[in-house]
């Protein structure tokens, strides 16, 4: 229900009017919300994450299945990528009946750094994700904030995943 009011109102640029992709209601929402089923994966490298996603996406392409991936870099110091694919199933109607409607299932591939992270701050997130976001509002400048600091954290340990895998390159090189 939360994402429907996002996607409808709030981070709709059209509002009032209907959002790019039209309105997401109950009849459609198992095919335009896309993570109604997820999962997460947590690899112990940097270079994982597209490993692990190129491998997912070939035994997909094999069955076959459709997929796509959305490499996510937030503001907020968020980075995984989502891998996203697609089957139809069957769902029960408001009917009593069934139809077969295509769902996309999300499968989140992070590292433990990024996971250990998520868990601190993921309640930022939530709170960050209800309220009506001020365009004059910069959390990157009030150091004050709840956000200023777990956030940040996420960005720096991304950085340090990717000294980490110049570091292990370096040794594998010598």
């Amino acid at each position: 229900f939360l994402k429907t009011g996002r996607r409808n109102a709030f981070e709709n640029k059209n509002w009032p009017s209907e959002p790019d992709g039209g309105w997401v209601t109950p009849e459609n929402w198992f095919s335009k919300i896309d993570d109604i089923v997820r999962t997460m994966v947590v690899v112990k490298y940097l270079d994982g994450v597209e490993i692990l996603v190129e491998r997912l996406q070939q035994l997909c392409s094999s069955i076959p299945l459709t997929t796509s991936v959305d490499w996510e870099a937030r503001d907020e110091g968020y980075y995984a990528a989502h891998l996203y694919v697609e089957r139809e199933y069957s769902i029960p109607t408001l009917e009593f009946d069934s139809e077969r409607v295509p769902i996309k299932v999300e499968i989140q591939v992070t590292t433990q750094l990024q996971e250990a992270i998520n868990r601190l701050t993921h309640k930022y997130y939530e709170e960050r994700r209800r309220k009506v976001k001020s365009s004059d509002s910069k959390w990157q400048w009030d150091y004050e904030s709840d956000e200023f600091i777990p956030n940040y954290l996420g960005h720096i340990l991304h950085y340090i995943e990717g000294m980490i895998m110049e570091v292990r390159n370096r040794e594998v090189k010598k």
